[in-house]
């Protein structure tokens, strides 16, 4: 992973992950419909058991798990996977969380219908071979056929236009407007960057400025779909958040098959 520790990161930003949303709440209930319409589309209707392997503090699971499905949490960070729980039991709720790095997933073969991993979470790993353990590892713990459901930041565009900054965000607090926004330094690679995630934070009569640093692998749709062909899973699909309505582009595949490797039409520019 990245020079900068990632499970220090989240550790660090959990308490306060909640003020890049102007509504989280919101934000779960929208995610969860929009994620719950590609599992029914994936596995027909009914409550599925999911495993969130990246879950933070319960954006994608809590709302997976109030609308019937069987969701257990895990994250790097013990403070995300911790906040999950007690926001899902806040909420009248029950949301299982455990720490674990998803390359190494605590879990039996076979044990989930779904893998969720969200919010650009798996560019966090920063080689071949990692991004292929994580990936053989949702394999090994998804059932026959089950399904996956990758979400990540659109790099094919930012590959391109190699931004250095991201706009301000701007959300309410007790205290008062919170602003989020990031500054990204590329690598000589053109792949990778480092990112300074900064948060205002009001304090009285100024502000309180929150630093945190992480590094990410800026993987394309194709370099994705070659990894997640050779991790063993099958009808590769890209969903746009024009078809999807999600706000970062969403894959879906499915463990094994006969037609090994295979990709459906999705985005425009892949394989």
């Amino acid at each position: 992973m990245s020079e900068f520790s990632v499970r220090d990161f989240y550790d660090e930003l959990a308490r306060d992950y909640h003020l890049m949303f102007r509504d989280w709440g919101a934000s779960v209930a929208y995610q969860a419909g929009v994620l719950g319409e590609l599992v029914r589309q994936g596995l027909g209707p009914g409550a599925q058991r999911v495993l969130d392997c990246s879950c933070g503090i319960g954006t994608q699971a809590i709302g997976l798990a109030s609308a019937g499905h069987r969701v257990v949490g895990s994250d790097l960070s013990p403070a995300a996977a911790a906040r999950a729980a007690a926001e899902a039991a806040a909420g009248g709720g029950r949301l299982p969380t455990v720490a674990a790095d998803m390359r190494r997933l605590p879990f039996a073969d076979g044990a989930f219908d779904v893998i969720v991993c969200a919010d650009n979470s798996l560019p966090h790993l920063l080689s071949g071979e990692d991004v292929g353990a994580a990936l053989l590892g949702m394999g090994r713990v998804l059932r026959e056929d089950g399904l996956l459901l990758l979400t990540v930041r659109d790099y094919d565009e930012a590959r391109r236009a190699r931004p250095t900054a991201t706009p301000p965000q701007v959300s309410e607090s007790n205290d008062g407007k919170v602003v989020t926004f990031q500054l990204w330094q590329w690598h000589e690679d053109g792949e990778r960057y480092d990112l300074e995630h900064f948060q205002l934070v009001p304090a009285g009569s100024t502000w309180d400025v929150r630093v945190r640093r992480t590094t990410y692998w800026a993987l394309t749709r194709s370099q994705l779909t070659e990894f997640v062909a050779g991790a063993g899973f099958t009808d590769i699909t890209w969903h746009s958040p024009e078809s999807s309505g999600y706000y970062q582009p969403v894959l879906t595949a499915r463990r094994g098959g006969t037609d090994s490797g295979s990709v459906a039409p999705g985005l425009p520019g892949r394989p």
